[in-house]
């Protein structure tokens, strides 16, 4: 009866504190990543396609603009990566989300690479587009600043041992560092910037539709994309803290003395 009781005590109380369980997650999660990539596949085929094949050049930049089926997709998921990383710092700080933590670290190298591709594609586009590859504007500067946030938290994350100790620690620099986000989105309305403002406004889009549209599917692509290698990321840190904790416990039952029996002692 006791045996009983502990167990219906251990399960989740709803079905949110049952998507945390880290058990419970490693269970549903892995149906979903063969149909994410799959998914992602399929959305990479049609978006190259139509960005490269079915997609007519610019009257203005011409043949450069296919570098933004690159640039804009990584540069919208250098954001939304980072603003799940907040999120999830927010989990872990106040409702102390077991997984919150897990999605933290897991996203932290992924936004570093999206961020890295949008710099750099960005620069071989400013070339042709501006003359330069680089401008100190707001946009370009406080993209390079979350770059080095994300190394910068991806280090930190390295420096602590004992992973869910160094979360929370994380959690808020994660947090403060969220203010350059806002601060990203509207560098081209505060300040002068090279930078265009958003495609989609009040008046509508500001690009035809024959551009338009592979950058939405390329957009969903690299999306996908994310989703597909967070979700991969977050069971391989779930699997690697499970051995950890394994290794300690084998280590502190090796540490420990020998009881030894009564003749013995006596000896």
């Amino acid at each position: 009866m006791n045996t009983n009781k502990m167990t219906a005590n251990n399960k989740p109380k709803n079905w949110f504190s049952a998507l945390a369980h880290p058990g419970i997650f490693l269970g549903w999660s892995r149906h979903f990543i063969k149909p994410l990539i799959f998914l992602t596949l399929i959305s990479f085929a049609f978006g190259l396609w139509f960005a490269f094949f079915n997609s007519p050049p610019d009257y203005q930049m011409g043949e450069t603009v296919r570098i933004m089926y690159i640039h804009v997709p990584n540069a919208w998921l250098a954001q939304m990566v980072y603003s799940i990383m907040a999120v999830s710092a927010i989990g872990s700080l106040v409702w102390r989300h077991p997984l919150a933590d897990v999605a933290m670290k897991a996203a932290a190298p992924l936004g570093a690479a999206f961020t890295a591709i949008a710099l750099f594609t960005g620069a071989l586009w400013g070339r042709p587009t501006w003359g330069t590859y680089w401008e100190w504007d707001g946009r370009m500067t406080s993209t390079l600043v979350l770059f080095l946030m994300y190394l910068g938290l991806v280090a930190l994350w390295n420096t602590f041992s004992d992973q869910s100790k160094g979360a929370r620690i994380i959690a808020v620099f994660t947090l403060v560092g969220a203010i350059n986000i806002p601060i990203i989105k509207f560098s081209v309305e505060w300040w002068n910037a090279l930078h265009q403002p958003s495609i989609i406004s009040t008046e509508g889009l500001s690009m035809p539709a024959e551009i338009y549209t592979p950058l939405l599917i390329m957009t969903l692509a690299f999306t996908l994309l994310f989703f597909t290698l967070h979700l991969i990321n977050m069971r391989a840190e779930i699997f690697r803290r499970r051995a950890n904790t394994l290794e300690r416990q084998h280590v502190i039952e090796n540490s420990m003395p020998t009881p030894t029996n009564g003749k013995e002692a006596g000896k």
